[in-house]
């Protein structure tokens, strides 16, 4: 059957409060940003959103909404007028071209004012299919098709599937925060993570040319271009570590390197967090997984900053971690073999328990006040967006 309108249900959104309205003007604003290429017409209820559409455009249109987060679920519709007959008319077309044994009909009466309540809706509709079809049942406990019926005062809204979305809250209702994102396997995740609670990001990555290629920050711009599909937009701000990377490898007693530079990356991070108004900074760092991540480690390295870290897979397993990543498609190339500043003078030997005070210490070394002022001066911006990537000078 031809399909051209698509009914959305909004889930969880529906029981914010006063936060209501602002929740669905930002996923319905997210929702036509997503499809603002494609003949589409959004329109927004209380309780519903709907898309009408070109025939030739509904996959196209079925895998990008799949990927707006704030949608529990939405399906294909045929719209039939809100009176019995014809709402029985068009169930029956729908179920036509289906092969099924059992079925059932469930009802929601959204306009009250209709005759007949969604018992009788429903008992009136599937005694219709039943008397002009053969060999099917009805089955109200686990039948093949469910016929749902949503009759409203505009149009009454029949389907036979629901197309699960991906839940969450819609991308900017919880503010904004700064992802490091290294170009591995977990950062990514991490941003996924909290794209899906709400939170917009941008994100901020450490080269070192000419220790780290230029294939390392591609890779970086490839993982992004894939985040950007739950995005409406992201930021990228390229730092040039390579100064303080040398400074710190000079400096700096090769077991506790690892942890100044983290120091020093968290500075710069909470820097640049704050001139763009981001409220929280975000990393992939799950709990024991390296040296730098043991919990002493994370302590001494976070007591530099006053911002929230906020840690999206810091409980996760990597096998957990690595099944979100092949599920949102940022695996293959996390795992291509670029070195990034965190792996490029790794110590045979990092510290995992790193005292505060022995950091301090060797920080007393060199200026790197300075540095980091030199780091937050010099950003290079690229801005990822859904299909297209955009290179400028002036995001602010």
């Amino acid at each position: 059957m031809k399909y051209s309108k698509i009914l959305v249900r909004y889930g969880e959104l529906t029981t914010k409060g006063k936060n209501r309205k602002m929740f669905i003007n930002t996923l319905t604003k997210n929702v036509k940003r997503k499809l603002s290429d494609l003949e589409v017409k959004v329109t927004q209820t209380r309780d519903r959103m709907y898309i009408d559409f070109e025939e030739k455009d509904q996959d196209e249109i079925i895998n990008r909404m799949q990927k707006v987060f704030g949608l529990v679920s939405f399906s294909l519709v045929q719209v039939a007028q809100t009176e019995i007959e014809d709402i029985k008319r068009v169930a029956l077309e729908m179920v036509s071209e289906l092969k099924f044994k059992t079925f059932k009909v469930e009802s929601r009466r959204n306009f009250k004012a209709f005759p007949l309540q969604s018992m009788q809706i429903s008992r009136e509709v599937g005694a219709h299919i039943l008397r002009n079809t053969e060999d099917i049942t009805v089955d109200v406990h686990t039948p093949d098709v469910t016929v749902s019926v949503e009759v409203r005062k505009e149009g009454t809204y029949l389907f036979v599937e629901n197309i699960k979305g991906a839940g969450g809250y819609p991308v900017g209702v919880g503010g904004k925060g700064m992802l490091m994102i290294s170009g591995g396997i977990d950062s990514p995740v991490a941003g996924y993570l909290t794209l899906k609670r709400g939170v917009a990001i941008e994100a901020i990555h450490f080269a070192s040319p000419p220790h780290t290629s230029d294939a390392a920050r591609e890779k970086v711009e490839t993982l992004l271009k894939k985040l950007s599909d739950y995005a409406p937009s992201i930021t990228l701000h390229v730092i040039h570590f390579t100064t303080m990377q040398e400074h710190i490898v000079k400096y700096v007693d090769p077991a506790f390197q690892m942890t100044v530079m983290r120091r020093m990356m968290y500075r710069i991070t909470e820097g640049l967090a704050e001139k763009r108004n981001n409220l929280i900074l975000v990393n992939g760092e799950s709990i024991g997984q390296v040296a730098s991540q043991t919990l002493r480690s994370m302590h001494t390295i976070e007591s530099v900053i006053n911002t929230p870290v906020i840690r999206p897979v810091a409980t996760y397993d990597k096998n957990e971690i690595i099944d979100i990543a092949k599920k949102i498609d940022t695996y293959e190339t996390s795992i291509l073999p670029f070195e990034d500043c965190c792996t490029i003078f790794l110590p045979k030997n990092p510290q995992t328990a790193p005292k505060k005070e022995k950091c301090e210490f060797f920080e007393t070394k060199f200026d790197y006040q300075t540095l980091v002022d030199e780091c937050l001066s010099n950003v290079e911006r690229v801005r990822i967006e859904f299909d297209q990537k955009e290179e400028t000078d002036d995001l602010f």
